[in-house]
């Protein structure tokens, strides 16, 4: 099944709403972005093979901001592969930004907020694939997003000629040959994101991995999805690696999430401009998402309950006992310059 848009196919007055409607179809709800409306032109064509979908898109410059589905069953959950076929296209996710030449490929997680922007023509080949199906095949929970796959590569140059393979003859191979090509693809896919070394960079190493995770979870606070899958995620590091750092530091990721939860909470709480918010909505707006969790976690922390915080000022012993949570800290070791 191919279907095909062009904007070249509708009266010019109607080419943008035209445009965001059939990319909408795709990508789901997004904001976008026209440089130059008056020029803009572009056309998609997605076709698809089993349970996966390919579209290639092909346009003028457009940038575009995705939204994630709230509160989406976990069957509905995807993962995109992008690869760029001609032009220059800068990707952003969970604090990443990678930028892609022609014959590069990214990944990018449907469940988090992600970004797009291109300053001319280019043309980039999607395939959308459920997030169940690319665990399955890459025998893993955690999938790198936003990661650079260099198409200089020799693992990078394969998946790009696969994912074209896959796009050019989706709609004349047999099942099996379709089979034998997604097998091969979500191998190479998974030689490229089990490389230890970034393909467009050196590897991080571990003050540099703490201060890139205490400022995605001070980033992410809010989101009650914030945990060590995501944040694995993020890192383009194993759940496995997480746990181990977090260890070092005699805490979990769990707790140390808590921990910076309870803080601001506890901020908001003693802050005069915020007294028109319930306790319950300063709670549920860094992530928590059951009022008697967290008011049991927040005794167990403070001493008090956060009504009974919230009713009487704030000590100086106060504020040095919650002090002691960053002297304790994931990042206490690391110098203070490096997480401005």
């Amino acid at each position: 099944m191919s279907v095909m848009f062009s904007t070249s196919l509708v009266p010019a007055s109607d080419r943008l709403d035209a445009w965001e409607w059939n990319a909408r179809q795709f990508c789901g709800d997004c904001r976008f972005h026209f440089p130059n409306r008056r020029k803009f032109h572009g056309s998609i064509q997605t076709k698809k093979l089993g349970d996966l979908e390919l579209s290639l898109f092909s346009s003028t410059s457009v940038s575009f901001t995705k939204f994630p589905i709230r509160d989406s069953h976990p069957e509905h959950r995807f993962c995109t592969v992008i690869t760029q076929l001609q032009g220059t296209r800068t990707y952003s996710q969970n604090g990443h930004a990678i930028t892609l030449n022609r014959g590069d490929s990214t990944v990018i997680d449907s469940a988090f907020p992600w970004s797009s922007e291109c300053q001319g023509n280019c043309v980039r080949l999607y395939l959308k694939t459920p997030r169940w199906l690319m665990e399955n095949r890459l025998q893993t929970k955690v999938v790198p997003n936003a990661r650079g796959i260099s198409g200089s590569s020799t693992l990078g140059g394969a998946l790009c000629h696969l994912a074209n393979s896959l796009y050019r003859e989706a709609n004349s191979l047999t099942s099996e040959e379709a089979i034998a090509l997604i097998e091969a693809y979500f191998d190479v896919l998974g030689g490229c994101l089990r490389n230890p070394h970034d393909n467009f960079g050196r590897p991080w190493n571990e003050p540099d991995l703490c201060v890139r995770m205490a400022k995605f979870i001070e980033k992410h606070l809010a989101d009650p999805t914030l945990g060590p899958a995501s944040i694995a995620a993020a890192l383009g590091i194993s759940t496995r690696h997480l746990h181990r750092l977090f260890a070092k530091h005699g805490r979990t990721a769990g707790e140390w999430i808590r921990e910076c939860r309870l803080e601001r909470c506890r901020s908001d709480l003693s802050d005069l401009r915020l007294r028109q918010r319930s306790v319950t909505e300063i709670a549920f707006s860094w992530g928590f998402c059951d009022s008697a969790h967290f008011s049991h976690a927040f005794k167990k922390r403070f001493g008090v309950s956060p009504r009974a915080f919230r009713d009487h000022p704030l000590t100086e012993s106060w504020g040095e006992a919650v002090s002691a949570i960053k002297v304790r800290g994931l990042v206490a070791d690391v110098p203070a310059s490096k997480l401005n």
